[in-house]
């Protein structure tokens, strides 16, 4: 079971299944609240659960040990983040979390491109098959016909 916990694919299913819960319990919890304030209310959680996280497992570590270009890229991510949520839990607010989530998840989809245009990263065939079905999907579970 330890062997389980050090494998890419066990923590990307687990992200799989909290990103479906945050829908389904965002979807309720933005129904009587400005989108903008549910987001903020929810990275309160967030960063006072990490911060948990960090120090009950020694984690934590010094400020000044990381580079200027890991801030810099951390902050960028941060920002993206940011407005990924904002834009995440207004459109829950407005539509169905059915609908909203795939269209969201055309971020992997974008995320392969950007990983072959910025990164470097090589798709093979089969991949980018993968990455179109993807975005064929997430075109056709949000169709509302």
């Amino acid at each position: 079971m330890k062997d389980a916990f050090a494998s890419w694919q066990v923590w990307a299913a687990l992200s799989a299944g909290f990103a479906a819960l945050t829908a389904i319990f965002a979807k309720v919890g933005v129904e009587n609240v400005n989108s903008d304030m549910a987001t903020f209310i929810r990275t309160i959680v967030i960063l006072c659960a990490l911060g948990a996280i960090l120090v009950g497992t020694s984690q934590w570590q010094s400020l000044s040990s990381i580079s200027g270009q890991s801030y810099l890229f951390l902050l960028l991510s941060g920002l993206a983040t940011g407005g990924s949520w904002i834009c995440y839990f207004r459109a829950l607010k407005l539509g169905d979390a059915a609908r909203v989530a795939p269209i969201d998840k055309l971020s992997v989809v974008m995320v392969a491109a950007f990983g072959v245009a910025f990164l470097g990263e090589r798709l093979s065939g089969p991949n980018w098959l993968g990455v179109a079905l993807i975005a064929a999907g997430a075109v056709l579970v949000a169709y509302k016909g």
